[in-house]
């Protein structure tokens, strides 16, 4: 099936993982690491977005809910409702953390934080 704009639904998680992420204000925020999933119920829990660090030393996990994610072309990469300061603000985890309690508590204290509706009720 088509989205209006021609494109389909469906993209490969390959092709997610490291694209650029972008704050409104078209500052590049960080990348996609990953793209955690819930297999339980078939759906996309969250995007792994790593900043900050160097070369992986230091870097920060959020988990960002996927609905608010938007891929704009023109950038090639997605852009985030948030400024970097909201974003730097959210809740931080490593990636063991991310995936404890089946990822539950990281996806539940990112749709709380960025006060996104939860798509599991």
């Amino acid at each position: 099936m088509n989205t209006h704009t021609g494109h389909t639904n469906a993209i490969r998680a390959s092709r997610v993982i490291g694209t650029d992420v972008f704050s409104t204000s078209g500052q590049k925020i960080g990348v996609i690491e990953d793209v955690m999933l819930e297999k339980s119920a078939n759906g996309i829990m969250f995007a792994v977005i790593g900043f900050g660090g160097f070369l992986g030393i230091g870097e920060k996990y959020h988990a960002v809910p996927w609905s608010v994610l938007d891929y704009e072309k023109s950038r090639a990469g997605y852009v985030v409702p948030f400024t970097e300061e909201q974003l730097k603000a959210a809740p931080a985890h490593s990636i063991n953390e991310l995936t404890g309690d089946d990822g539950q508590a990281a996806r539940d204290a990112s749709y709380e934080y960025y006060k996104v509706a939860p798509y599991w009720y």
